[in-house]
């Protein structure tokens, strides 16, 4: 019998990309404090948080289930964007990026029911921000998006397409590296029941040039 799996987050967007390996898994989503702590640096803020989320659901779990979780931050530098409160918070996160690249890091924690440590990956992919407009800006933070989204932006609004160009992991900036889950996953043999790349690729509207090195393990991120 295979193991159930459980998705220890609320986010539409994670939801949306883990059905694309047509796995069988429900939602358990779980709240912890994700405060970042004095002068954490954003790779282990992200890998702190997804592995406290798995701790998190493992309680939760059936007998023999299997729980993913993720953390995604947007940084620059040193700094963690987290998702802005209000307008003033947006406008200042996007004038930020402006014209520059900063990096998203989305660290993956799979834990099995009666365990204590779960197994991590970790991807990053480099974002280069184009020159929009300050009345750009004021129309994207309009329409409400920017507010459940860290760094105050959707890579994939279909108005507002912040980014000039990508050579990395598209689906990591959206919230969950399918490729990078795939092979955290068969290590609990829970392969996809899908073609993760031609699925992630045709879902997203992206050709991606680093699936293979991936999946191949050549490779933690782009």
């Amino acid at each position: 019998m295979k193991a159930v799996l459980s998705l220890a987050s609320a986010s539409p967007r994670r939801r949306e990309l883990l059905s694309l390996g047509a796995w069988m898994f429900h939602v358990l989503p779980v709240n912890i404090d994700e405060t970042p702590a004095p002068g954490e640096p954003p790779l282990e803020y992200v890998m702190r948080m997804a592995v406290s989320k798995a701790q998190a659901a493992v309680g939760k779990l059936h007998p023999g289930g299997i729980a993913i979780a993720a953390d995604t931050t947007v940084a620059d530098g040193t700094d963690i964007l987290g998702k802005p409160a209000n307008s003033q918070q947006a406008a200042a996160m996007l004038w930020q990026l402006r014209g520059r690249t900063h990096q998203v890091h989305t660290a993956i924690a799979v834990i099995r029911e009666g365990e204590t440590e779960p197994l991590t990956d970790l991807c990053t992919t480099d974002v280069p921000m184009r020159q929009y407009t300050d009345e750009e800006i004021f129309t994207y933070i309009g329409t409400g998006d920017p507010f459940d989204k860290a760094g105050g932006y959707a890579i994939q609004h279909p108005r507002f397409r912040p980014v000039t160009s990508l050579d990395g992991c598209y689906a990591n900036v959206v919230g969950l590296p399918l490729c990078h889950l795939t092979r955290l996953l068969r290590k609990f043999d829970m392969p996809p029941r899908a073609d993760i790349p031609a699925e992630c690729q045709k879902f997203l509207e992206y050709d991606c040039p680093i699936f293979a090195s991936i999946l191949a393990g050549d490779r933690q991120a782009p």
